[in-house]
């Protein structure tokens, strides 16, 4: 992450389940209270996922925690969020998913210049077998390393 941003929260576990094929920075309409609780870092972002409705791009299954020091008007926590990406954006995006069957999945939150950010991959899901490739090819790479500084 460069200077300009401040990481909120990532989905590590995004990545492990998912080969990302490409990522979308977007906007995220938020209201009242919620922009405070994110800045807490109260939300929860593991079940999400991006889908295109009616033309508009949404993500559902993010929980945002009321502010605890707010009053009546506090948020719906489980409300889905309209995401802001061009219209383009949005239509590409769902040729992607209909006609190559991918996945939109939240990669990360972060603030840049004061306003809070979605990092939006387009996935496709990982068989198995791919994950324990994965899981083998970090071992050898450590093991190689761990070879080298005991050697020096």
């Amino acid at each position: 992450m460069s200077e300009d941003r401040k990481l909120l929260a990532s989905n590590r576990k995004a990545r492990y389940n998912y080969s990302v094929e490409e990522s979308l920075e977007c906007g995220i309409e938020l209201r009242g209270t919620e922009v405070k609780s994110f800045r807490m870092g109260t939300f929860s972002f593991s079940d999400a996922y991006g889908k295109v409705e009616e033309g508009e791009l949404w993500l559902i299954g993010l929980h945002v925690t009321p502010y605890r020091f707010g009053n009546i008007h506090n948020h719906e926590p489980a409300r889905k969020r309209k995401l802001l990406v061009h219209r383009q954006e949005v239509r590409r995006l769902n040729r992607k998913v209909v006609e190559r069957g991918l996945t939109l999945v939240p990669l990360s939150f972060y603030l840049k210049h004061g306003i809070i950010k979605l990092e939006l991959g387009v996935c496709r899901g990982k068989k198995t077998v791919d994950k324990r490739e994965n899981i083998k090819q970090k071992d050898q790479k450590r093991d190689a390393e761990r070879a080298i500084r005991e050697r020096f």
